[in-house]
């Protein structure tokens, strides 16, 4: 068995007596630091700090880097302006998705692609596979930590350790060169949490200044470590998709219900041709949310039945900690996915009733500025 990665602040675990770390695609990372439910509930209503360290992050260079990325991704990085980034998918020729990512325009000719942890090597390989022109693809992603602060104190914490102007900063924008702690980071206003947040990415050497430095500048109850298990909650009643449940080689974008991410009229890429027949057809399949009627929580996995005829099956699930009630992301055949759609999900050998319903589960509540 080989031996588990660790970020640049697993030494600052030991401070946290009820830390629990495991294993997640290879990274030895802590799934609570004092409690999923504690944690979830810190990042609705006043903020937590996330170490993601373990996401990938690749420097694309060179003149035809732009038109490179265009190739490579379903989204339009010719819309980028500079210090501007955006969401976007990585497809396959028959539109399975390769990896769904982060691209920031740094320069005219330089971009950061931020990859998921468990798809670099994968990525890194077909990326490199398919550069054509003047292009150089550098893997930053041991020497980047990554910090994720985020929830509705976000940016007022924020204020206090750095000068840069980050009440001007738009979502999906970032600055360059901005100091945080004393440390010059990329600052970052995106998360995955579905609350106001930014991302701070600073050198390896720099997390643990950043990390404490921030914690140091609030009472214990303003600022509150979070791990995997509360990212995972934040993400899911956002409808945030996760590589490896909503995402894969065998789900595409459209199916996904992420076509707003797919610009299918901004000239060929590769998945496009796969992508614009599934358009053109209509899916067959595609993600909604459901609730549970019956007593149970469903799970990944899970098969969806209506009748006695397997409809798909649920991508994740949980008992939402900020609604407490039993709901899930489910791919589904076309046909079941009207809201209040009833179907039944196998959980232990029993079929349970739910229905369909909206997603996303959670929208933050629009906080009016000064001066609106």
């Amino acid at each position: 068995m080989s031996e588990l990665k660790r970020t640049p602040l697993f030494n600052l675990y030991e401070k946290y007596p009820t830390a629990r770390c495991i294993d997640f695609g290879g990274w030895e990372l802590p799934v609570q630091f004092f409690g999923i439910q504690k944690e979830h509930e810190a990042v609705r209503n006043q903020a937590g700090l996330f170490d993601v360290s373990h996401m990938g992050e690749f420097i694309v260079t060179g003149k035809d880097a732009e038109h490179f990325i265009q190739h490579m991704t379903t989204n339009d990085v010719t819309k980028l302006n500079l210090n501007q980034a955006q969401y976007t998918l990585m497809c396959y020729p028959d539109g399975g998705v390769v990896d769904d990512l982060l691209v920031y325009k740094i320069s005219e000719n330089e971009f950061m692609l931020v990859v998921n942890a468990s798809n670099i090597d994968k990525d890194l390989e077909w990326l490199q596979k398919h550069i054509t022109g003047n292009v150089t693809i550098e893997n930053k992603s041991d020497q980047t930590a990554l910090l994720a602060l985020q929830g509705p104190n976000a940016e007022k914490i924020l204020s206090r350790v750095t000068a840069d102007d980050i009440h001007s900063l738009s979502p999906f924008h970032f600055i360059q060169q901005a100091k945080v702690c004393g440390a010059e980071v990329l600052l970052s206003r995106t998360g995955y949490t579905g609350e106001d947040g930014f991302e701070i990415y600073c050198s390896s050497e720099d997390a643990s200044k950043v990390w404490e430095g921030l914690l140091n500048s609030c009472e214990p109850e303003e600022l509150t470590p979070v791990g995997l298990g509360a990212r995972d909650t934040l993400r899911f009643e956002a409808r945030l998709p996760l590589y490896g449940q909503e995402l894969s080689k065998d789900i595409t974008p459209l199916e996904a219900s992420l076509g707003f991410f797919v610009k299918l009229d901004k000239g060929e890429f590769i998945g496009s041709k796969a992508l614009t027949e599934q358009k053109q057809q209509g899916v067959s399949r595609k993600l909604v949310g459901i609730e549970m009627i019956d007593r149970g929580i469903p799970r990944h996995g899970y098969s969806v039945f209506v009748d006695d005829k397997n409809i798909g099956n649920v991508t994740t699930g949980t008992q939402s900690p900020t609604l407490k009630r039993n709901l899930g992301l489910a791919i589904l055949d076309i046909d079941y996915t009207k809201l209040d759609t009833e179907v039944w999900v196998e959980i232990r050998g029993k079929k349970l009733k739910a229905k369909v319903i909206k997603a996303p589960f959670y929208k933050r509540p629009k906080v009016k500025k000064e001066g609106e």
